[in-house]
């Protein structure tokens, strides 16, 4: 625990010296402080070893099913392809963990930020850090900064679109609990109610069936879904990220776990070395290319 400074004044006796030594090293101290402890003892309270994980040896990491693509490859998390499963195992070679020590489990994708003790070390599943999140589970740091994308048929009216003005009249659907929704009700703020589904699969279906005329995912997914899934759809554009700091999606924690700056910090150093943007280039490469949104 981070140590509170303390003056002395000069003209205290030795043994006054000591008897606040004491003191100062037997008070509790505030828990936040303990992330911007030098390396030292964060070093040793983040060795494999001494991490608190749910079952020893092991770290156990959840998502949701289906995984979908480009985030896991095959519906198979477990086989570090996408990038999300890349993502993963990068930070649990950090943590000290190999391939053969991670342990996957299902976990709905609302469940997972909801209150609750959770029974996973951490989750990774495409979810934003907010506030609003933030009061039932920790974060770590980012590890992808995202924006949202507008997927609709082509030859249709919300395909035309060449603005946020042009999506106002449309129905626009979303998965419900997502920042894409957020986005539908706050950037577009549209004169129809938006349609609101529990998962990305039935908004596709409700593209399909043309129950809607468009649905907001986030980049990557909207090129996945326009290339694979619904390929009689095309990406309209994406928003620009509102305020100064982008969206950013989070591994999920427990709410006050003793594994979050440890796995705050094997965030940081795979952005501070590259490994993010590498994985993201090599799985993410094509979110680069739509249109802007304004």
């Amino acid at each position: 625990m981070h140590l509170a400074q303390r003056t002395l004044r000069r003209t205290a006796s030795a043994a006054t010296v000591a008897l606040l030594a004491v003191a100062v090293g037997c008070a509790p101290q505030p828990e936040d402080k303990a992330s911007a402890k030098a390396s030292g003892t964060t070093g040793e309270a983040c060795a494999k070893g001494a991490l608190g994980t749910r079952t020893s040896g092991k770290l156990t990491i959840a998502t949701d099913e289906p995984a979908y693509e480009p985030w896991f490859k095959d519906d198979k998390p477990a086989n570090g392809k996408g990038f999300e499963s890349a993502v993963t195992y990068a930070v649990a070679k950090q943590l000290g963990y190999g391939k053969s020590d991670v342990v996957w489990q299902t976990v709905p994708f609302n469940k997972a930020f909801a209150p609750g003790v959770k029974t996973f070390d951490f989750d990774i599943n495409q979810v934003s850090i907010s506030a609003e999140r933030k009061k039932a589970v920790d974060f770590s740091s980012g590890y992808y900064d995202v924006r949202q994308a507008v997927i609709a048929l082509k030859g249709s009216k919300a395909a035309k679109a060449k603005s946020i003005a042009d999506l106002k009249g449309v129905k626009l659907g979303a998965q419900v609990g997502t920042t894409s929704l957020n986005y539908i009700d706050d950037v577009v703020k549209p004169t129809q109610q938006p349609a609101a589904y529990a998962k990305n699969d039935q908004a596709k279906s409700a593209l399909k069936n043309g129950q809607v005329d468009a649905i907001v995912v986030d980049l990557p997914t909207a090129f996945y879904i326009t290339a694979a899934e619904v390929t009689d759809a095309k990406i309209v554009g994406q928003f620009e990220n509102t305020g100064g700091t982008p969206e950013q999606f989070g591994l999920v924690l427990d709410k006050g776990s003793a594994l979050t700056p440890c796995v705050t910090k094997a965030v940081d150093a795979l952005r501070q070395d590259g490994t993010l943007a590498s994985i993201e280039k090599q799985w993410l490469s094509e979110a680069v290319d739509a249109p802007v949104l304004k």
